[in-house]
């Protein structure tokens, strides 16, 4: 099979021929139709995120938003079998941790991540362990391309406002990031009733936040004391919820500053190189104006019922943030649009050969 393969950080990846793997005892061989190209993937070829002790061994085979079909089960997997449509979760899971058992499997004690711990998607074949749990079933109305985005940001997104962020219809929300994530955040909560401001350096990323919801946009240029202008749209007093999809220091102190007294500041995005894990806060305003701060991260496995809901009724429409289909040989250029923020939407192959 042929697959992309990470052999040196910010090298482009490699495609190679590949043993097709075999499944073992709990395991499922899925054909890969779609993989997205996700800025946790940059992250991986960047080498990003050491400081979380993430420094996993060369070469691997990124990719970690995958949509596919079941080709082969192995021994013990019972709610699959070969023909079978699905989207892969990016944390895959044990099924019998402490979490797991509590379900909260999005935050699995031994969880690994495609393309981290494991080779991932962008390959032709992709091996899923524990399958009967990290294989979800799809609905036929749902595409290759949004299965894909399934994988992650789409229920990344999603997570943070339906779950994490305690919003309630007629609420303001300030969304920092008008990329994958941040779009996906952006459309949950218009879907739910929430007033949507985004923010973006870019006005072309603002009209697609538009397009998928947003009331209010902020373009964040030189000279926009962005948390007053928030202030002011949000009758005055500040957004209930703000959503950092980015993670500068710009973007999450400018996320809390905007907030109202009581607010609550979900912090979703992931930090690079100039931050290294670490963003200073404004402690002072936290504590005076009893502000909260929580961290949001994937989605549980057993709430994409929720999702598949919301799009079967017209409520969320994932396909319509992706932006281009690409092959194997462009997911590193792809990276190198991630430098810079000039990617739009999502990028998903759906060429592999």
């Amino acid at each position: 099979m042929k697959a992309a393969r990470l052999v040196a950080f910010r090298e482009p990846l490699r495609i190679e021929d590949m043993p097709v793997p075999e499944p073992g005892p709990g395991d499922a061989l899925v054909r890969v139709t779609a993989c997205g190209v996700c800025r946790s993937d940059w992250h991986r070829w960047n080498d990003d995120l050491t400081w979380l002790g993430l420094k996993p061994q060369l070469p691997m085979t990124l990719g970690h938003e995958i949509g596919g079909v079941i080709e082969r089960v192995g021994e013990g997997v019972a709610k699959l079998a070969p023909g079978r449509r699905v989207t892969v979760p990016f944390v895959q899971s044990c099924g019998a941790c402490e979490n797991c058992i509590a379900g909260r499997d999005n935050l699995c004690l031994k969880g690994q991540v495609a393309g981290f711990a494991r080779d991932g998607g962008f390959a032709e074949y992709v091996l899923v362990r524990v399958a009967d749990l990290n294989c979800v079933p799809l609905p036929d109305a749902i595409s290759d391309e949004v299965a894909a985005a399934l994988g992650c940001r789409f229920p990344t997104g999603y997570h943070a406002i339906a779950h994490r962020s305690g919003m309630h219809a007629g609420d303001w929300i300030a969304i920092f990031g008008a990329g994958g994530v941040g779009l996906s955040a952006i459309q949950t909560a218009a879907a739910l009733g929430g007033r949507v401001i985004a923010v973006d350096i870019d006005e072309a990323k603002l009209e697609r936040a538009r397009v998928a919801g947003a009331v209010e946009t902020i373009h964040a240029v030189e000279g926009v004391r962005i948390a007053r202008r928030i202030k002011e749209i949000a009758d005055g007093r500040g957004a209930h919820i703000s959503v950092d999809a980015i993670a500068t220091a710009p973007t999450t102190q400018a996320g809390i500053a905007s907030l109202r007294p009581g607010g609550r500041h979900v912090q979703v995005g992931l930090t690079s190189q100039a931050e290294q894990g670490q963003i200073p806060i404004p402690a002072d305003l936290v504590a005076t104006n009893e502000l909260e701060i929580v961290g949001s991260g994937p989605n549980p496995h057993g709430a994409y019922d929720e999702i598949f809901d919301l799009i079967a009724r017209g409520k969320l429409d994932p396909a319509s943030l992706i932006s281009r289909r690409i092959s194997l040989s462009d997911v590193t250029s792809v990276f190198h649009d991630f430098d810079t923020f000039a990617t739009s939407g999502l990028d998903v192959v759906t060429t592999f050969t």
